[in-house]
């Protein structure tokens, strides 16, 4: 499929702000002339080509502000290459009349993989035991214990795609899984608890799953931290923002929670040196969805996304 007006002579515009997937760009210039502007937030700085540019291709992490969407006056599509599009001004594209594409799903399965990963990482000390054999320590003496995983409970905030996925992961390692969020599911038989804290005081695990929003901002702070308790495990793979790090990290040092497994955190790619030097939390650099077979899925489906709006045909994955 070509977009109408595309041939070898003349190329429709597309502007990308966004450096993941790293195979975006090349699939990109295969059926486009492609200006590259990675700060998405300084649209002054735009190239003054750019600014006639037809369509906007952008990440999750990166998005799209009302700045940058009504500087491009010639802009028909935006398309996001992840499933998240909540850093994207949609009420400003809806003004503008600018459908919003996405990638749903794709890596959800990478997520909770890592998810799980995390959960077995920090219970058997991956990371200790990993430097203690590296750095020679070995013939000292033994390592310390490791928790079991199995026969555990786990509480899955925010029981979506991903919080589905881990569900099923963990219940093959015999845990117990129950879910929080804004409403019960009625598609599956896990326990539901309303109270945030509650289920947190139920649990061994709480797995952190939930999109980001004002709603969600510090939903898991000091109180829902000291339900968990000390021998609890915090395991966040959805935004920073939703814990409360400051909380965390005193819950971590003064030992209110036994430890945590982090993909994200609230000032990206700032993490706190208090975080860095505790033994009991395995850090990871928001890696969840960064799989090869994944970003090569996003790919194909953001190229039919942006080559069925151009050849006049029903959008794959509209959002909203």
């Amino acid at each position: 499929m070509e977009p109408n007006g595309v041939n070898s002579a003349e190329k429709l515009e597309v502007l990308l702000v966004c450096e993941d997937p790293p195979q975006m760009l090349p699939a990109l210039e295969k059926h486009f002339e492609v200006h590259v502007q990675l700060d998405a937030h300084i649209s002054d700085a735009l190239p003054a080509a750019a600014k006639h540019v037809c369509a906007l291709v952008t990440g999750t992490l990166v998005g799209a502000g009302q700045r940058l969407i009504n500087s491009l006056p010639d802009i028909e599509i935006i398309a996001c290459t992840g499933g998240h599009v909540d850093r994207i001004d949609m009420a400003a594209a809806r003004v503008r009349g600018i459908p919003v594409t996405n990638a749903p799903g794709i890596s959800a399965p990478d997520v909770a993989d890592l998810g799980l990963a995390l959960i077995l990482g920090v219970s058997r000390r991956l990371i200790e035991s990993h430097h203690f054999v590296r750095d020679g320590r070995w013939p000292e003496g033994g390592m310390g214990f490791g928790r079991r995983v199995g026969g555990k409970k786990v509480g899955i905030l925010g029981l979506g795609g991903i919080g589905r996925i881990i569900a099923r992961r963990v219940h093959a390692f015999d845990m117990e899984v129950c879910y929080s969020g804004p409403g019960r599911k009625d598609d599956v038989s896990y326990p539901f608890f309303d109270d945030l804290s509650e289920m947190a005081r139920h649990v061994d695990y709480l797995v952190v799953c939930c999109p980001e929003s004002p709603q969600t901002r510090h939903l898991v702070d000091m109180p829902v931290l000291r339900a968990l308790g000390p021998e609890g495990m915090l395991i966040n793979i959805a935004r920073g923002a939703i814990v409360d790090e400051a909380a965390l990290i005193e819950a971590l040092a003064q030992g209110i929670i036994a430890g945590a497994g982090l993909d994200v955190f609230e000032d990206e790619p700032h993490v706190p040196e208090a975080l860095t030097a505790m033994d009991n939390v395995i850090l990871q650099a928001h890696v969840g969805a960064f799989t090869t077979e994944a970003k090569l899925e996003m790919v194909d489906v953001t190229m039919n996304n942006l080559l069925n709006h151009f050849a006049g045909q029903p959008l794959p994955n509209p959002v909203g």
